[in-house]
């Protein structure tokens, strides 16, 4: 169904003009009864579009992909990638389309995607479909990653569709509408290397290269060698993204390179979660069974999908083979110095230390505060605050950190500055289960009580103690899923 909403949204098929080969037209799947559960009218704001239309009924279809405006074309998007190390060829958008492009109120290009909109040709067998609880945790936990400041796809809204969807028992289904720089990727360029090893014709994938330049790196379009500027970009964008998951504890719990991005965005929060007690080892993933994605190798996965982002630009990068390798390990092996110094530097300010402090000092007071947090069993968010609480006379750290605490307090650190950038409220996971749990049986008002918390996290507010407190003991270990 098209129509031209009031609010002339204007969805542009950009991505689907330049690389047809990538881009599957299809539909939204009919939805019995659109209910809007959630709608970000902060994020509609910025965006310039209405948020009270799109709580009408023409509004609540183009969130849900079932009425759109005139001239838009829905497409499912074409991509690879390695699966926890596994190749798979042929994955895409099996329950998601790219609505299409447009053009925000800032002047910036963004997509506007969906997910459980039904199945597509990419679908493999599954139904296409989502369950509310999984699409609010989407919700919950990349509007938190935001208010933090840590780059990540946003999401406009969450709508009821009115379908029961079967899992292990049938469940309320919905709709995540999602909006992101682009939703390209490593498995993108994994796609569009394998069908130019196929045809034995590099032009698809040099007209992606030349696409993720134009929207993300165009900079690099200047540069020597552009397809080399694109792929530096991108190991700086994904080093200093992992600093900040890991200084934070996030935990993603599924980074495929089908979930690396190339704009540098955290993408796709199916069995994400924060680390509470600290453990390097520490995984929340059902279906992680090794720990390949576990929060302390986090940094190593990310380098490893790098470097399979590099073998897709091989050819690109020179013509001579062995010289293009050359060019692409010199260019990841700044993954690890840029990792590296955003870790330390966001350690240095998360404990709120003067800039004259060496930073060997520093980093030998940040490794020796790990082990004692490991060996103490602490909450890493909580400690933190606790810490600038400490320093000025307001409470006391329990524990076996007394010989720490003086060496660090001899540095005179800046506790307001650690305030800053020490989060309060973070989505801690048994009130993301409280929510979604009520969210599953139709009552908004905990996932409301949540997101005024996680949208303000650095700033602490009477009234909302429970926000910031770990679980009960009685929570127990805990698991996430990845909502298919």
């Amino acid at each position: 169904m098209s129509v031209a909403p009031d609010t002339s949204v204007i969805l542009d098929n950009r991505f689907a003009r330049a690389l047809p080969e990538m881009a599957v037209a299809w539909q939204a799947e009919p939805a019995p009864a659109l209910r809007l559960l959630v709608l970000n009218e902060e994020l509609a704001a910025e965006l310039g579009l209405d948020a009270s239309w799109l709580r009408s009924p023409d509004g609540l279809g183009l969130l849900s992909g079932t009425v759109m405006p005139d001239g838009a074309t829905p497409v499912a998007q074409a991509y690879a990638g390695h699966q926890f190390g596994g190749y798979v060829p042929r994955l895409g958008d099996g329950r998601a389309l790219l609505l299409g492009e447009f053009v925000g109120a800032d002047g910036r290009p963004r997509d506007l995607h969906l997910k459980g909109s039904g199945r597509t040709p990419f679908a493999r067998g599954g139904d296409g479909l989502a369950v509310v609880g999984p699409m609010l945790r989407e919700y919950i936990v990349s509007e938190a990653m935001h208010a933090m400041g840590i780059p990540t796809t946003r999401a406009l809204a969450v709508v009821a569709t009115g379908r029961d969807v079967r899992r292990e028992t049938l469940l309320p289904g919905a709709v995540l509408a999602r909006v992101a720089d682009s939703h390209l990727r490593v498995g993108s360029f994994q796609y569009a290397s394998a069908q130019a090893q196929t045809v034995g014709d590099i032009a698809l994938l040099r007209r992606l290269a030349d696409h993720a330049i134009a929207r993300h790196h165009p900079d690099a379009a200047d540069a020597e060698n552009p397809y080399l500027a694109l792929y530096e970009g991108v190991v700086a964008a994904q080093a200093t993204l992992l600093a900040q998951w890991m200084l934070v504890g996030f935990v993603h719990g599924v980074m495929n390179t089908d979930n690396m991005t190339i704009s540098g965005e955290t993408i796709d929060y199916g069995p994400c979660a924060f680390m509470e007690t600290f453990d390097p080892a520490t995984v929340f993933s059902s279906i992680d069974h090794g720990g390949r994605y576990a929060y302390g190798n986090q940094p190593t996965v990310a380098a490893w999908n790098l470097a399979r982002f590099a073998e897709t630009l091989l050819p690109l990068l020179a013509d001579d083979g062995e010289h293009a390798v050359e060019l692409a390990t010199r260019a990841l092996r700044e993954f690890g110095p840029q990792f590296d110094a955003a870790w330390s530097a966001g350690m240095r300010a998360k404990l709120g230390l003067p800039d004259d402090v060496d930073d060997e000092v520093a980093r030998t007071l940040i490794d020796d505060l790990l082990v004692l947090l490991q060996q103490n069993r602490t909450d890493y968010t909580s400690f933190f605050r606790d810490l600038a609480r400490t320093a000025r006379g307001e409470s006391a750290i329990a524990g076996g950190f007394d010989e720490w605490l003086a060496r660090w307090q001899a540095f005179g650190p800046d506790t307001a500055a650690m305030d800053r950038v020490n989060p309060v409220y973070i989505p801690r996971n048994h009130l993301v289960e409280e929510a979604l749990n009520a969210g599953m049986n139709g009552d908004m008002e905990p996932v409301e009580h949540l997101m005024d918390a996680l949208a303000a996290p650095f700033h602490e507010r009477p009234g909302l103690e429970r926000f910031a407190a770990p679980a009960p003991a009685d929570f127990g270990a805990y698991r996430t899923f990845c909502g298919t």
